[in-house]
């Protein structure tokens, strides 16, 4: 199951690009994902990929699928033919990026560099047995050209997460609210997207020294005149079995 944004995200100029995936599931959790289902997608453990610009926060490529090299190749080849220049990629330390990565840029030269997070158990809950680890430091692993170290950061793609679990209640935690088809889940994804890329005010467009980004001032005029028919219609293919793609635009 791929959901891929359309065709109005093209020729970016963006230069700073960071990626990552943030978990929800479908239908059940995995541990609880009956027998007949077992290792069919979208029934336990469902990913989304999200990339995001560090410079004006415009998210150009989300896939939902699973955390594997297949749906990472398909996710960075779709941010690859948006983008209209070189860029600065940082990632997780997921090692499926360092494959994905060197497949997907043929076209465009990256600099890439991995953001790798360490985890220990928390000082301060030593005597507690169930504590979770925690980040206790962090280690930069520069795979290709010449990454900025000053830029090498996933904080804003990972304040996207918690953007997404706030915006949509599938992506709550410990709730009934999760999505029972990833069709749906695909699609509340997109709609997020939809509006968050070409609707919402960000601080950065509130602020009355900076005019509004062209691709977020284009928004509203395409709905035209109140009453009439949108311009611009969300667009749904059918969805077979596995991997399927709809577009937006």
């Amino acid at each position: 199951m791929r959901r891929l944004p359309g065709s109005h995200l093209r020729n970016l100029s963006c230069e700073t690009i960071q990626a990552d995936e943030i978990w929800a599931y479908c239908y059940a959790k995995q541990k609880n994902v009956p027998e007949q289902h077992q290792g069919t997608f979208g029934y336990g453990d469902v990913w989304t990929w999200t990339a995001l610009c560090a410079d004006i926060k415009l998210v150009p490529s989300w896939l939902v699928g699973e955390r594997t090299y297949p749906d990472a190749l398909t996710f960075l080849t779709d941010l690859e033919s948006r983008l209209a220049n070189t860029i600065q990629l940082t990632t997780d330390g997921h090692r499926v990026y360092l494959r994905a990565v060197e497949k997907a840029f043929r076209e465009h030269w990256v600099d890439y560099a991995m953001l790798v997070k360490l985890y220990g158990p928390d000082p301060l809950e030593e005597g507690h047995r169930y504590s979770p680890p925690v980040c206790t430091g962090t280690k930069v692993e520069y795979i290709e050209g010449r990454p900025d170290p000053a830029k090498v950061s996933t904080s804003y793609v990972e304040r996207q997460n918690l953007t997404m679990r706030m915006g949509m209640r599938r992506f709550t935690r410990l709730t009934n609210a999760f999505s029972k088809k990833v069709e749906n889940l695909a699609h509340a994804v997109s709609l997020h997207y939809m509006h968050y890329n070409f609707a919402a005010r960000t601080r950065r467009s509130r602020s009355p020294t900076r005019r509004r980004p062209r691709w977020r001032r284009a928004w509203p005029t395409a709905f035209g005149p109140r009453g009439t028919s949108p311009a611009c219609s969300i667009q749904t293919d059918p969805l077979p079995a596995r991997h399927s793609a709809a577009s937006v635009g």
